[in-house]
């Protein structure tokens, strides 16, 4: 009975140990089937643009005016702004859309040292801001400046104070441009697994990308190009 019990418990014993032996087998051959389609992965990036039209126009308008006392400096200040408001009601614009900046004023005799010193001793420089949704109004008013300088407003010109257009529904668009970027990178990934003789399975990894919004052009700042790439790694099964 010891001889055959004994030979029973061998007999398990190497059962059990083929069992583990294949067990084991099994899980490395699917880990290493796993391994191997964790390198199956294309990296492709998708991109998304639209045409927008600016929703929002920021006009400066700068003027300067010069004298030696500074009670008249003030009433010329006033005297342009009154100017340049009655142009812009005149325009169509409403009161609200126009706002006055506080003058900068300069003592030109302060850093001058010798004789050659200005007529004028104080200048001033002041800005009437136009803020609308009516960019129209504000580049039809743009091209009408003349009649302002005609009127007597002293405008200075300076990067500064150039008009803006700004976009500012970015949100309103974002989830329709996002979802074109993701459909251009899938596009991209599926001509890369048919070329590799592939098929495109699920999304790895992705990330959403910077949205930027720039001029079409120089010429026409009040018509945008929203761009948004995005880059996605998917799995090629």
């Amino acid at each position: 009975m010891t001889g055959r019990s004994g030979a029973i418990w061998q007999m398990l014993a190497g059962a059990f140990i083929a069992l583990a032996l294949a067990f084991m087998a099994v899980n490395i051959k699917s880990g290493m089937l796993q391994f191997r389609d964790a390198d199956r992965v294309v990296s492709v990036k998708g991109l998304a643009e639209r045409t927008v039209k600016a929703d929002l126009a920021l006009w400066p308008i700068n003027f300067s005016v010069l004298g030696n006392g500074l009670d008249q400096l003030q009433n010329d200040i006033e005297a342009q702004q009154s100017l340049i408001r009655s142009f812009l009601l005149l325009k169509g614009f409403a009161e609200d859309d126009i706002q006055l900046s506080m003058p900068k004023i300069t003592d030109q005799h302060a850093n001058v040292y010798g004789s050659a010193l200005p007529a004028e001793r104080y200048r001033a420089d002041a800005t009437v801001l136009v803020r609308t949704e009516d960019v129209e109004r504000v580049k039809s008013g743009m091209q009408s400046v003349g009649e302002l300088v005609k009127s007597g407003v002293a405008l200075t010109q300076s990067y500064e104070f150039q008009p803006s257009f700004v976009f500012t529904k970015l949100e309103s668009i974002k989830p329709e441009m996002i979802a074109d970027a993701t459909r251009d990178a899938r596009a991209a990934a599926d001509q890369f697994a048919r070329d590799a003789e592939a098929s495109v399975g699920s999304i790895r990894r992705a990330s959403q990308g910077y949205f930027s919004i720039e001029d079409v052009d120089p010429f026409t700042p009040e018509t945008k190009r929203v761009r948004v790439v995005t880059s996605v790694d998917y799995i090629l099964r």
